[in-house]
């Protein structure tokens, strides 16, 4: 979910932090920083998480059967 009460903090989703390249992140306080990363000053920003997409659904296990009325 997008809008968690308990959330792990990481740099990615920071509201100090800004991605400058795809491993990472300058931080207003400690720099450049990797997106894992941390610190104490946390800021949960939830419009910079990106959330996993959804499993697409298996349909292989189907059989014509199934669909009839």
């Amino acid at each position: 979910m997008l809008f968690q009460k308990k959330i792990d903090p990481s740099c990615a989703y920071c509201r100090r932090g800004k991605q400058i390249g795809e491993d990472t992140v300058l931080c207003q306080k400690k720099g450049v920083v990797s997106p894992e990363g941390f610190c104490s000053r946390f800021r949960y920003d939830p419009l910079k998480r990106v959330p996993p997409r959804p499993v697409s659904p298996d349909f292989s296990r189907l059989k014509e059967e199934d669909f009839q009325l």
